[in-house]
């Protein structure tokens, strides 16, 4: 049967600053997202440096101040949360969610454009206590009393920065989220219905309930916390000058009751990124379509049910009922793992460098399930509580899911958004430098855990038996920023003279590789029938006309 083909649109931009400063267009914003979530990555990174770094041998021969070591803990952790993984999958979501749904733009441009430049801003306010006095060093859990205005705490003006920030973030969130949704439910292209959008449109969809949802928790419990530390209220401080009342396992409450199914909020579009990438390079259809987008919903669901396992040793928790939700939300999750690995099962496995970082994703993602599936046994995790197993499990998620995620999916939208090829070797050189830093870091802190070393602590006794495995990690850690280097070069060597990509140069199933690379101000032209959930699929094999 003879194939049908369109016409991509003509890609026709303005490309000043000024343009990029004041502009609505999703693309141009999830550009700019991805960008600014990139710099604070590598912010970040010098972060878990210093504190690598510090760590590797005994006594305190790099930082020498355990209060700057504290500030360095936390400001990784928040930085690498809030303005690196979640901006950046907000940042994919801006450009490919439209792009797949057939939509010219986000429903509110407008509000897409402030929700964008609320970061920078946050990023800025998080950062300035370094200049005020100290930066917030309360952890990224900012757990009362520590994060109370005393002073043993030392905390400054850095923990209200701290409170300012993540109000900004949470607020640009929520305009987010409600924008995500809006676009979803009320722009899709005629003949898409809900059960032929692709796969990571399910999951900007799920995700953004999670934030709409969750969100505004945290934010409130932002708003008591900087009224307890500036106004002399009592939410969270037991203590205090008048006696307090507070109570700190309140913050604990809701402060997970965002926090957990933030965890979700920053894998669930990587796994949606994923389910793209392994169909087009095993040159399958997803397997159990239908099964991975009820499994995403259940990992919403659920997601809001499992919080205080993060509060086992309170002793305040209902033990059975949480442990039991841990372990059923691994179901859903099992569920993805199975159509992940039966959609590579007799594939025609092209190994470019998107498939490599999503194979990544798959074996590290599963290695922090398993070992969450450990923690969630109560007695498990009455023994491993605060120690560097939780470390290890918290990485092998959110690194070894999210970030591997992200690196696939830049790989693999790349030469759509800027009509430029990556580079494949120097891809692979990365890929293998980070995967191997990557383990080299975090897979010793599973025995550091449970030879029973604390985390948050600046300095160690010399005969714990924890050094080897320190400048392990500590070696590692150097080796996942060395695993930047070729990264960094291949994006703007790329951006100059990189290969032309043309306009579907992986040969992909969903809309948004039916327009040019890069796409034009309004994405199409013209658009095919939707009659699956691989439109372009249909096209190429004579299923489908365009209209």
């Amino acid at each position: 049967m003879a194939t049908t083909t369109l016409t991509p649109a003509a890609s026709a931009y303005r490309t000043g600053l000024y343009e990029w400063l004041t502009t609505t267009d999703h693309k141009r914003i999830g550009i700019l997202y991805i960008v600014n979530s990139f710099i604070f990555f590598f912010i970040g990174g010098l972060f878990a440096l210093g504190v690598r770094t510090e760590l590797a041998q005994p006594g305190l021969q790099f930082v020498h101040d355990e209060l700057l070591y504290n500030q360095l803990f936390t400001m990784h952790g928040t930085v690498m949360i809030f303005l690196f993984i979640i901006p950046m999958l907000v940042g994919f979501g801006n450009y490919v969610a439209p792009l797949q749904i057939g939509a010219p733009d986000m429903a509110f441009p407008r509000i897409n454009a402030l929700s964008f430049w609320m970061l920078p801003l946050a990023g800025v306010l998080l950062l300035m206590g370094f200049l005020t006095g100290g930066a917030a060093q309360a952890g990224w859990t900012s757990y009362s009393p520590l994060a109370q205005d005393r002073p043993l705490s030392s905390t400054g003006p850095g923990e209200d920065l701290w409170i300012m920030a993540l109000t900004l973030i949470g607020t640009s969130s929520i305009l987010g989220g409600i924008n995500f949704l809006v676009t979803i439910f009320k722009m899709r292209a005629p003949g898409m219905t809900m059960f032929r959008m692709p796969i990571l449109v399910w999951t900007v969809l799920v995700t953004s309930v999670l934030v709409v949802m969750a969100t505004p928790v945290l934010t409130s419990a932002l708003i008591m916390l900087f009224i307890d530390r500036n106004y002399g209220g009592h939410f969270f401080d037991p203590g205090g000058p008048n006696g307090g009342g507070g109570s700190a396992i309140l913050w604990q409450n809701v402060f997970w009751f965002y926090s957990h199914p933030a965890v979700y909020i920053m894998v669930l579009p990587a796994m949606g990124m994923i389910s793209e990438i392994l169909p087009v390079f095993s040159r399958k259809p997803l397997f159990g379509y239908k099964a991975f987008v009820f499994a995403t919903a259940g990992i919403g669901a659920l997601g809001f049910s499992v919080w205080a396992h993060h509060m086992f040793t309170t002793g305040q928790v209902f033990l059975p009922f949480f442990s039991l939700m841990t372990f059923l939300i691994a179901v859903p999750t099992g569920v993805k793992m199975f159509n992940w690995i039966f959609t590579l099962f007799r594939g025609k496995l092209t190994f470019s460098t998107p498939l490599l970082f999503a194979l990544g994703f798959l074996s590290m993602f599963l290695i922090g399930g398993i070992n969450g599936a450990f923690s969630a046994a109560v007695p498990v995790d009455f023994a491993l509580q605060d120690t560097y197993w939780v470390v290890a499990h918290l990485h092998y998620v959110l690194f070894g899911g999210s970030v591997f995620g992200v690196m696939a999916g830049l790989y693999y939208w790349f030469p759509k958004m800027t009509g430029r090829m990556l580079n494949e070797t120097l891809g692979k050189i990365q890929f293998v430098l980070m995967f191997v830093g990557f383990n080299l870091t975090f897979f010793p802190m599973h025995q550091l855990g449970l030879a029973g070393m604390p985390r948050r602590i600046a300095d160690y006794a010399s005969d714990a038996g924890w050094n080897d495995l320190n400048l392990a990690a500590t070696i590692g850690g150097f080796t996942i920023a060395a695993s930047t280097l070729p990264l960094i070069w291949n994006v703007f060597s790329s951006l100059r003279a990189g290969k032309p990509a043309g306009d579907d140069p992986w040969e992909a199933n969903t809309l948004e590789w039916a327009t040019s690379s890069p796409p034009p101000p309004y994405n199409f032209d013209h658009l095919p029938e939707i009659r699956s959930e691989r439109p372009l699929f249909d096209l190429r094999h004579g299923r489908t006309v365009v209209h």
